[in-house]
């Protein structure tokens, strides 16, 4: 029975995705219907246990969420339960064999090993919700061989295949002379209505593949709304642009050309006109492409280049198997950045770029920023209109992160030290102290990389 005294002192401390009553009795067993699928065991472990009551859009406020006090705090729960992560289309893949993110798969793994979920406030008043020694087993046991399956890099050592992220492949297949011919055209300027812009104005090679402003600036010196986010390893994410709006490299290369900020051209079609004028290109189109210089042709080879832009670094030897190749701080630091759940969103062989999340889970960034919401705050939801959306950015890369400053989807945190400590603010919602930054700092600057042989400076 909980008694009002009971809810008195539960109201007392905040708790994350606290609730009130819902008991599941009988829940701890409801998984064994499915033994064989590992899959729908989790699936089934997820929904027995409540987690849906927080982790889902879709779940309707209980009714005690309109008592005083603790109401306000159930609300608040489920508000930050699903900026965090909404499993509602985990569940889904999980019940019908399909492909869970490794993001999703990430952090319900480390609920699990963190014993953070479900909390102990929420198990106290939701009888049974808490796993059994059992259930854990399963779902990690499913967390490993669901990463073995689909997101081990081919190149990582025995002790590390479990690991959130994974060193970087050798390489992706490509055109040799698909590559080339992207290259030049990713440098041409004739990409803008005026010749003043090429891809590499804001994504510099040599300048860790931004151009380390807060906002580019395009055709007569129009700024965009966004920081430029880094040329290097964006073959590795899942989407493209922070609010994900295009899916690939080539549909990528497609917009800045057409934006009027960026390149400013009204159609393909002109810069298919002006490129035609250069006898040599055409030419060398040609030979690559029977249908000559499209919008099809261009942004496919400047995607094909892009995909050369893999930067190995000290921390990929190390992932591979070089025990020396960090020092004992760096390691350490590595330690930090599993503990503090950064690798929760930084996951993979790209540290990033793998799932939209919610900027300001545990503050609000916005509020603390105080300069007023701009369209480029709006992240995913300029794509998708869902309310639920709004705020949510691609994650960015952590590799070569020491030299693409500045840094957010807002180009407004400059150093790397203000970075961390705005993520532990405003993501995981602790602080952090000077000897844990030097060894945050320490480990990201183990992921610059290389590039053709050269140290990203």
């Amino acid at each position: 029975m909980v008694t009002c005294n009971s809810f008195c002192k539960l109201a007392e401390v905040p708790v994350l995705f606290l609730s009130l009553t819902f008991m599941l009795s009988n829940c701890s067993s409801e998984y064994k219907k499915f033994e064989g699928n590992q899959a729908k065991q989790v699936a089934a472990i997820i929904k027995d246990n409540g987690c849906l009551m927080c982790h889902s859009t879709q779940a309707a406020a209980p009714f005690y969420a309109s008592f005083p006090v603790v109401g306000d705090q159930v609300k608040k729960d489920m508000k930050e339960g699903t900026h965090y992560v909404d499993l509602t289309a985990m569940v889904k893949l999980l019940e019908n064999g399909g492909k869970v993110s490794e993001t999703d798969l990430t952090k319900v793994e480390y609920a699990v090993l963190g014993e953070s979920m479900p909390p102990t406030k929420f198990s106290a008043v939701h009888w049974g919700s808490s796993l059994s020694s059992a259930e854990k087993k399963i779902v990690l046991d499913w967390a490993k061989a669901t990463r073995a399956a689909n997101y081990l890099s081919p190149a990582v050592a025995e002790q590390f295949k479990n690991e959130p992220v994974q060193p970087l492949m050798a390489s992706i297949p490509t055109d040799s002379n698909k590559v080339k011919l992207g290259f030049k055209l990713y440098h041409d300027t004739r990409l803008s209505a005026d010749n003043t812009v090429s891809c590499a104005t804001c994504h510099g090679l040599n300048t860790g593949g931004v151009d380390r402003k807060q906002f580019s600036e395009g055709i007569k010196g129009q700024l965009g709304g966004v920081n430029a986010p880094t040329v290097y390893n964006a073959a590795l994410n899942f989407v493209q642009f922070w609010d994900g709006r295009a899916a690939d490299l080539k549909e990528q290369a497609a917009g800045p050309p057409l934006n009027p900020v960026e390149m400013g051209h009204k159609s393909f079609d002109d810069i298919s006109a002006g490129l035609l004028s250069d006898s040599a290109l055409k030419e060398e189109f040609e030979a690559i492409y029977p249908e000559g210089i499209t919008q099809s042709t261009i942004t496919d080879a400047i995607a094909e280049f892009e995909k050369t832009l893999l930067t190995p670094s000290r921390f990929d030897e190390y992932l591979r198997g070089n025990a020396d190749a960090l020092s004992k701080e760096e390691i350490e630091g590595y330690e930090l950045f599993k503990e503090n759940n950064c690798a929760t969103c930084h996951v993979g062989m790209n540290l990033g770029g793998q799932s939209f999340e919610y900027m300001g889970v545990k503050e609000s960034y916005f509020d603390f920023r105080g300069t007023g919401l701009t369209d480029g705050d709006n992240g995913r939801f300029s794509v998708t209109k869902d309310e639920n959306d709004r705020h949510k950015f691609k994650t960015p890369t952590l590799r070569n992160v020491a030299v693409t400053y500045p840094y957010m989807h807002d180009g407004t945190v400059t150093s790397l030290k203000d970075a961390i400590r705005y993520m532990h603010t405003f993501q995981v919602g602790k602080g952090i102290n000077d000897q844990d930054m030097q060894k945050l700092v320490a480990f990201l600057n183990t992921l610059t990389g290389t590039y053709q042989g050269q140290l990203l400076k």
